[in-house]
């Protein structure tokens, strides 16, 4: 039995997923706990602070809902707003140089979607020493390269919420393909090996192979044509990336593969909705970018006004996302993600 698209099991690890997220997000009209106001540093919020989004890749719809989420709180908190970064979602060399400049700018709150795990961090080590306040969000450098990292939903979660959706849709058999962005990604990384977890426990689903887009629509069109030449029984395409979902369903679109060959991973609503409608895709999963960029933002500042030090069980008080906890990664997350497929997709707008 199959609901909006998910299976039963989908739908239980849904369930178990929104449980944790009550228990961790208390809505704002409730407050704060009294226990946790005398625990946790009630300092106003500063203002006149300059807070830096630095994004994978400008000018890429998802960022640019993401950091529209970021400008508006960082403006109603009486603080500047600026966004930089590349037009590339693979120029790590541009985001270390960006974040020299941010350095030499001397800014308050670095919030950085990191290309690279490991490449960015020394850049981050010397802003923090600084005193600059760094926050990566979407995508995660190192424990130690930033004071917090918000992350869009649980990595493990995402991962196997996709192989689900894949696994579905083509019944629960065949040949699947996985098209990711860059390859150093750490994020799409971390949910590609949650993906083969789950996928490896069905024996009748075969991962044939993982191929790198780039977060380049062409090169992501390009991909998903050899893949469909290449493998000639493909059932079924995961794309963790926005840019990727969008170019490969864009090709099934045209081709004679549509219907035939399933298509799922994380796209936005606004991107996909084409797609949805004329059958080239079932179903697909994302959280509201919006909020991500908003509690990156909260975050930022409430680092540079001592309301938090990024360590566990400390709230980040978000409107309108309420009252969130800090685990013990020093990470803190929205909630969980949506689903969408032709019943709910024209509910959204991003």
């Amino acid at each position: 039995m199959t609901v909006s698209g998910t299976s039963f099991r989908l739908q239980r690890a849904i369930a178990a997923l929104t449980a944790v997220s009550v228990t961790a997000l208390i809505s704002s009209s409730c407050g704060v706990p009294e226990s946790e106001k005398e625990k946790k540093p009630n300092s106003p919020i500063k203002k006149g602070l300059t807070v830096a989004f630095l994004p994978k890749q400008v000018n890429n719809p998802y960022f640019a809902t993401a950091d529209s989420g970021g400008a508006e709180v960082v403006r109603k908190l009486g603080s500047t707003y600026k966004e930089v970064g590349t037009d590339s979602g693979i120029d790590t060399v541009g985001q270390i140089s960006y974040i020299d400049s941010l350095i030499e700018e001397k800014v308050d709150a670095i919030v950085v979607s990191a290309q690279d795990p490991e490449a960015l961090c020394p850049s981050l080590k010397e802003a923090m020493k600084k005193g600059i306040s760094v926050v990566t969000y979407d995508s995660d450098t190192s424990k130690d390269c930033r004071n917090l990292f918000v992350a869009p939903a649980g990595a493990e979660d995402l991962g196997r919420f996709q192989a689900e959706l894949i696994s579905d849709q083509i019944g629960g058999e065949g040949q699947v393909a996985i098209l990711s962005a860059a390859i150093t990604a750490p994020n799409q990384n971390l949910w590609i090996d949650y993906m083969k977890d789950e996928l490896g426990r069905n024996d009748d689903v075969e991962i044939v192979e993982v191929v790198y887009g780039d977060d380049s629509a062409r090169k992501s069109r390009e991909l998903t044509r050899q893949l469909l030449q290449k493998y000639p029984n493909l059932k079924g395409i995961v794309a963790p990336t926005t840019v990727g979902i969008k170019a490969a369903a864009g090709y099934l679109a045209e081709s004679k593969y549509k219907g035939k060959v399933k298509l799922t991973g994380l796209g936005t609503p606004n991107d996909m909705r084409p797609y949805v409608k004329n059958g080239t895709v079932d179903s697909f999963v994302l959280w509201d970018p919006a909020k991500i960029g908003a509690l990156a933002a909260h975050a930022a500042i409430d680092l540079q006004s001592g309301r938090t030090s990024g360590k566990e069980g400390e709230p980040i008080i978000a409107y309108p996302l309420g009252y969130l906890l800090i685990d013990e990664n020093g990470v803190v997350t929205p909630g969980r993600p949506t689903f969408f497929d032709k019943k709910n997709i024209d509910d959204f707008d991003f």
